[in-house]
């Protein structure tokens, strides 16, 4: 079982000695790794044609690969998880480099969540094409791998093109592992054949559990043993109630599930420290310590 927690990207302090509490004090009190969201630009609700989507502007994030390798010199063991990078906005080489620099700094430490992102803004922003972004994650993966695990590539796909080179370093781990997000039927599909997990966003192992029935019809489709297949299940801290924690776990667990991350936003706190008691009172409520010492 690995237990981990979600950066409070949009209510945590910006400060770097806060950033670095944080991940010393995630790790001291036993969670595995650390997980964070991705969001390069926030839209502002207001502009001309309108706009809807859960953060706009005012809402902060921190990039995720400038985070984590910030983290990983003040930490022994954490892991880093991206929860998702919105690939298909980003170039795949770039990305590539990002992540195999990332993963030398933190000593093969990360594990690259990617998904497809719902924010059109974004995607225009960055000089990206919203209406092909399922069709070009599936080409960025394979690169990808390639870039990861092979000291020259040529590579000529339908949107990326590599004319013999290569990048220097390679990652510590070859290849990356890249878990998906994702939970309509097309992006369950792709993660049972091209990922190496599936994060799931369900709030509720009950309402997860059409979508991991899903999965694991297409794992053995594809001819895939499930057991080399995780699954990332997000628990909120919500009124900070241990048995409502303790059952959610349970129901997760009866489901296959053993990767978790705990949530503290949308709780009602407004400091640092407050996101820091709660994570404190989890682990010792919900005995991450004796939990992960299992693993």
């Amino acid at each position: 079982m690995k237990i981990g927690v979600v950066y409070p990207q949009t209510e945590y302090s910006s400060d770097p000695q806060a950033v670095i509490d944080y991940a010393q004090t995630v790790e001291e009190l036993g969670y595995t790794h650390v997980l964070a969201y991705d969001h390069v630009l926030g839209a502002n609700p207001d502009r001309p044609g309108g706009w809807n989507g859960p953060y706009t502007y005012k809402h902060p994030f921190m990039e995720p690969f400038i985070l984590f390798s910030f983290m990983a010199p003040v930490t022994r063991n954490l892991e880093f998880a991206t929860g998702v990078i919105i690939l298909p906005q980003r170039q795949t080489a770039l990305a590539a480099k990002q992540a195999a620099t990332l993963d030398v700094l933190c000593s093969g430490r990360l594990r690259l969540g990617v998904g497809l992102g719902w924010n059109q803004v974004e995607y225009e922003s960055l000089g990206q094409d919203f209406h092909t972004r399922g069709r070009r994650i599936e080409e960025q993966v394979r690169l990808m791998r390639e870039l990861w695990t092979k000291p020259l590539v040529t590579f000529d796909g339908r949107w990326n093109r590599i004319p013999d080179a290569g990048l220097n370093p390679l990652p510590a781990q070859r290849p990356i592992p890249i878990w998906f997000g994702g939970t309509v039927n097309e992006a369950l599909k792709r993660a049972a054949r091209l990922g190496d997990g599936w994060m799931t966003n369900f709030r509720k192992p009950d309402d997860a559990r059409p979508a991991i029935d899903l999965i694991h019809r297409y794992l053995d489709d594809f001819d895939r043993d499930p057991k080399e297949f995780g699954i990332e299940a997000r628990i909120l801290y919500g009124d900070g109630d241990p048995k409502t924690w303790e059952q959610t776990l349970q129901g997760w667990e009866s489901l296959g599930v053993e990767v978790f991350s705990i949530n503290t936003m949308s709780s009602g706190f407004t400091t640092a420290k407050e996101h820091l008691k709660a994570l404190e009172k989890f682990s010792k409520e919900m005995g991450i310590l004796k939990k992960v010492a299992k693993v």
